[in-house]
């Protein structure tokens, strides 16, 4: 079953922000993540030393099917973070179930701008982002039992 969750980015403050969700609606993270812990990708450039101790990724379950997720942004992305256009729409297609995540983005990203094209992750996902004709972002990802 394909999921829709909210993703929020924040401009340095990603973590106090989800310490007051979580105060408000409970739980635990099941992963947080910064930038410094972060193995290096081919093609990008090395982590900045201001960003390493910054969110990458950060997850708080709010129902059996809704995650609030976030990160902070920062170098290459900073200039397009605009406070109040801070989200994406995260779209979990379900476990390798990558012809469907091929789908999903391929349709929502016609006559849209791809920001980061579908392929696999260091954390074990098929994923990709884009924004839509509409200005609407949106991220896919799309989990991957194989570990290798």
């Amino acid at each position: 079953m394909t999921t829709l969750n909210i993703y929020l980015t924040f401009n340095g403050n990603c973590k106090e922000a989800f310490d007051f969700y979580k105060s408000v609606f409970g739980g635990e993270y099941p992963f947080v993540g910064t930038f410094g812990e972060m193995p290096p990708q081919e093609g990008m450039p090395p982590i900045p030393e201001e960003m390493k101790d910054k969110i990458m990724h950060i997850s708080l379950p709010i129902s059996e099917e809704t995650i609030l997720m976030g990160s902070d942004t920062g170098g290459e992305w900073a200039p397009n973070f605009k406070q109040g256009n801070n989200f994406s729409i995260s779209v979990n297609p379900g476990m390798d179930n990558t012809e469907e995540a091929d789908r999903i983005f391929n349709g929502l990203s016609d006559g849209g701008t791809i920001t980061m094209p579908l392929g696999k992750q260091f954390w074990n996902s098929y994923y990709g982002m884009f924004t839509d004709k509409f200005g609407i972002n949106w991220m896919i990802n799309c989990p991957l039992s194989n570990q290798g």
